[in-house]
């Protein structure tokens, strides 16, 4: 298949390109900086110059393409115009004749308006989905594990052996690996027969902090406890990544989440879901073993 992959120079979308290209499918990457995308086109994928907030230059990239991966960017200058990028990017895929979008929601969907607007934004590009008529398939992952490689948790492991992030002990989450994700994206823009499915997807286990730690210190093999980071604590080290005014949305968006776990779903039970997505998962313990140089001293030469 070609492929027309959103956010491929990033984290999420450019696991989808790696999975693209080891299944033998075309993949290219929408971008302003065809640079950025550089070392990915050294593996095989190739560039689509494009700009999410000019719908022509996604019509023109568009053209030819078998099915789209499409993603939104978290942190953009102005937030508000991410559902406006996200409707310009199905407008083309529709113009284009595209066959299948996978849309991947980079968290979990909450089928009602909150005032979120996070969870609203997502809700919204489904509904705009729909009423495109262009098929499609959604991939809702719960939280991502590579969070952990931030700096409000991956510096205190170093440091600390504490597992640092702002979830409340007790609560269970799906922690699921980006590479997951891509190859579970992948899957589906292999099943064209699966169009119109929402799809939740989360890790195979569902563990609490404290349980999370007791994974990482078997992946690292050095215990490992846990520490429920304060929001506010979070939020200024999100300012710090990603400048002012990141940190707000994290904080909004975690609160809403302690506030609201009758609406959410963080654990899914992947049998069904690897039933139609056949893909090997990567474990809490597994993950943290193939990441344990990250989360060790580095070793200065004396």
């Amino acid at each position: 298949m070609k492929v027309l992959v959103y956010g491929g120079t990033g984290s999420q979308g450019g696991a989808v390109v790696h999975k693209l290209l080891e299944q033998g499918h075309e993949a290219y990457i929408v971008t302003r900086n065809p640079e950025k995308a550089a070392p990915l086109v050294e593996k095989g994928a190739k560039t689509a110059i494009a700009d999410m907030s000019d719908k022509e230059s996604l019509v023109t990239a568009s053209q030819g393409m078998d099915a789209i991966a499409l993603m939104v960017p978290a942190f953009i200058p102005d937030p508000t115009q991410a559902p406006v990028y996200a409707n310009n990017a199905i407008q083309a895929a529709k113009e284009a004749g595209v066959g299948l979008i996978v849309y991947n929601t980079s968290g979990t969907v909450i089928n009602q308006p909150t005032g979120n607007p996070m969870y609203d934004m997502r809700l919204h590009l489904i509904n705009d989905l729909n009423e495109s008529g262009v098929p499609y398939i959604t991939i809702e992952p719960t939280a991502y594990i590579e969070n952990l490689l931030g700096p409000w948790t991956r510096p205190n492991i170093i440091e600390n052996d504490t597992l640092s992030y702002p979830v409340e002990d007790h609560t269970p989450l799906g922690w699921i690996a980006t590479a997951d994700v891509g190859a579970l994206i992948v899957a589906a823009l292999e099943r064209p027969h699966l169009a119109n499915t929402r799809i939740g997807v989360s890790g195979v286990e569902a563990v609490t902090g404290p349980q999370l730690a007791e994974r990482f210190s078997e992946g690292l093999g050095r215990e490992i406890s846990y520490y429920a980071m304060p929001l506010e604590e979070f939020g200024a080290m999100l300012d710090e990544a990603f400048g002012p005014g990141a940190g707000e949305g994290g904080i909004q968006g975690y609160k809403f989440q302690r506030e609201n776990k009758d609406l959410l779903t963080m654990w899914w039970d992947m049998d069904r879901v690897l039933e139609m997505l056949p893909v090997k998962m990567t474990s809490i313990a597994e993950w943290a073993a193939q990441h344990k140089a990250a989360f060790e001293k580095s070793q200065e030469p004396a």
